[in-house]
C-alpha cells in the first residue's frame, strides 16, 4: 500500500512538473506515433514478427511493391481505409487539440508519424503529416494529389483527370519524407521550449531525430508512453501510461 502511493505521489509530482513547463512555454511542438491512435483502435499493423497484417513489409509498403504487384498494395490499403471508417478520436487526441488553443499561431506544431487523420477530426489544426495520409491519394502520371476521404476506391483505382494509376499519398519505405513538411517540422521543432513526445517508439527516422534536435536546441522533453523508449533517456519528465488518459489530465493540471 506504501509503494502504491509513492508511485501514485511520484506520478502527480510528474504531471504537475509537466504542467508547469507547459504554463511557462511560448512555443509548444508535438511528435505523435502510433500508439496514440492505437488508443483508438487503429491497429499498429506492424507487428512484432516484422509483419503487417501477414504480409512482409518489403511486400505492401514499398515502392517495388507497388510496381510488382498494386492490387495487393491497394488490397491492404483499402483494408487500413475500411477500419478508420469504424473509429473515432480519443480523449488524447482531443487533448492536444484543447492544448493547440492555448497558443496562437505558429506558436504550436503538431508533427506526427501516423496516417490516419484523427488528429485532424479532433480538431487539431497546424498538423504536419510526415508519412502521409490515408485519405489521400496521388497519380502516378500527373501527380496530382487528391483528398478522397474514407470512400471506397476500388482494387485499383485511377485519376479522374487523366487516367493514370493512382496510389496511396504514404511515404513508404525507401521514399524521402516530403521536403516541405520536413523542413516545417524541424524549424518548429528548433524554436519551441517544450517538445511533447506522445505515443511513438522513437526508433522510426528522421522522425525520431527530432526528439534530439529539440534536446539540442534547448527545449525541454515530456515523454507520454506506455513504456521506456528510445525517447526516455533525453526525457526531462517521463509520464507513464496511456495518453488518452495522461493527456486529458495534463490540461486540467495546466488549468
Amino acid at each position: 500500500m506504501t509503494a502504491m502511493i509513492n508511485d501514485t505521489g511520484e506520478a502527480n509530482n510528474r504531471i504537475a512538473t509537466a504542467a508547469t513547463l507547459l504554463r511557462h512555454a511560448r512555443r509548444v511542438a508535438v511528435l505523435t506515433g502510433a500508439g496514440v491512435s492505437a488508443e483508438s483502435g487503429v491497429p499498429t499493423f506492424r507487428g512484432s514478427d516484422g509483419l503487417w497484417e501477414g504480409h512482409r513489409i518489403d511486400e505492401v509498403a514499398t515502392p517495388m511493391a507497388f510496381r510488382d504487384d498494386p492490387r495487393l498494395v491497394w488490397r491492404f490499403y483499402n483494408l487500413r481505409r475500411a477500419n478508420l471508417r469504424t473509429v473515432q478520436p480519443n480523449p488524447g487526441h482531443f487533448a492536444l487539440a484543447e492544448l493547440e488553443q492555448r497558443f496562437a499561431g505558429e506558436h504550436f506544431t503538431l508533427v506526427t508519424q501516423n496516417v490516419d487523420s484523427l488528429h485532424r477530426r479532433a480538431g487539431s489544426q497546424r498538423v504536419l503529416e510526415l508519412h502521409g495520409n490515408l485519405s489521400r491519394t496521388r497519380c502516378m502520371q500527373c501527380h496530382a494529389i487528391e483528398d478522397r476521404g474514407l470512400d471506397e476506391l476500388g482494387e485499383l483505382p485511377h485519376c479522374p483527370h487523366c487516367n493514370g494509376l493512382l496510389r496511396p499519398d504514404i511515404v513508404w519505405f525507401h521514399e524521402a519524407l516530403p521536403a516541405a513538411t520536413w523542413e516545417e517540422a524541424a524549424l518548429m521543432t528548433s524554436l519551441c521550449d517544450v517538445f511533447l513526445v506522445v505515443g511513438t517508439s522513437a526508433v522510426v527516422y528522421p522522425a525520431a531525430g527530432l526528439i534530439v534536435a529539440a534536446k539540442r536546441s534547448g527545449a525541454k522533453v515530456i515523454e507520454i508512453n506506455l513504456a521506456e523508449t528510445d525517447a526516455s533517456y533525453h526525457a526531462d519528465v517521463r509520464l507513464t501510461g496511456p495518453s488518452g488518459a495522461l493527456l486529458p489530465g495534463l490540461l486540467k493540471a495546466i488549468g
